[in-house]
């Protein structure tokens, strides 16, 4: 009976793992997560041997609306350190720019399974310094939509970012942002994940597209929830004189489930 007990126990303790590991596959999850991403990518061209190394603070907070919805709020606040540059303005470190959006999402997938979510996305201009941000505020739609089949997630999550004050010595901000991803889980709650976080700058006309392969694992330290993941990064296309190559990415994400 004791060793029937302990593998009851040990196998709701590994389904419990599992539905962490697939909460994290979804953005609007209703999941307490502070993960902490740094990201490395050379740049090329007239920049060629300088890089940009950024440490981006993506807290996510769920909040319960009533019995059919939830408010998922997630926020974007990179520190950034640009070195190597041949002009002696951009070799600059500090805060960027913060980006804030809000999710509102029902609690039931619909009964194609769909899950979604949907609210408006906001520019903060948090710079520190004039070459890491846009100083400017800006407003604009966001979305989210995914489907959760066993292992597999699928989704795209996208935005659309339109200037509306700030600084008028500085360029307007109008662009897209659209993340397509895909990644599987397996039974040792590993994450393996693709996705593309792709920005087209409608005033440039101008697309940016780097395509990220990445995998992560859940472990347990103490009665701390955490996921690390390591991955690489491609520049598929970037403005002139932008990153290039390869470049990587490391995220540690701490977990608060309810």
């Amino acid at each position: 009976m004791l060793a029937l007990a302990l593998s009851a126990t040990v196998q709701a303790q590994d389904d419990q793992a599992a539905e962490l590991a697939k909460q994290l596959a979804n953005p609007i999850a209703s999941l307490i997560s502070v993960p902490l991403q740094y990201n490395h990518d050379d740049y090329g061209g007239t920049n060629d041997g300088a890089s940009r190394s950024s440490l981006v603070i993506q807290p996510v907070f769920p909040a319960s609306l009533n019995d059919d919805w939830n408010l998922i709020t997630r926020i974007i606040l990179p520190v950034i350190d640009q070195r190597g540059f041949p002009v002696a303005a951009q070799n600059e470190s500090g805060l960027g720019d913060t980006t804030a959006s809000l999710f509102f999402s029902p609690k039931s997938p619909t009964a194609s399974g769909l899950i979604w979510g949907a609210g408006p996305v906001f520019l903060l201009p948090t710079a520190t310094q004039d070459v890491l941000g846009t100083e400017k505020w800006g407003i604009g739609p966001t979305g989210v939509a995914l489907k959760q089949s066993g292992p597999w997630s699928i989704g795209i999550l996208a935005n659309h970012i339109w200037s509306f004050a700030g600084s008028d010595s500085r360029s307007d901000v109008n662009a897209t942002y659209l993340q397509p991803f895909i990644s599987y889980t397996t039974r040792t709650h590993t994450t393996i994940g693709l996705n593309t976080e792709s920005t087209y700058n409608w005033n440039g006309n101008q697309w940016q597209v780097p395509v990220n392969l990445q995998v992560g694992q859940l472990f347990k330290i103490g009665p701390q929830i955490m996921q690390l993941a390591a991955g690489a990064r491609y520049w598929a296309t970037s403005p002139d004189n932008g990153p290039e190559g390869w470049g990587w990415r490391l995220q540690l994400t701490f977990l608060f489930p309810k």
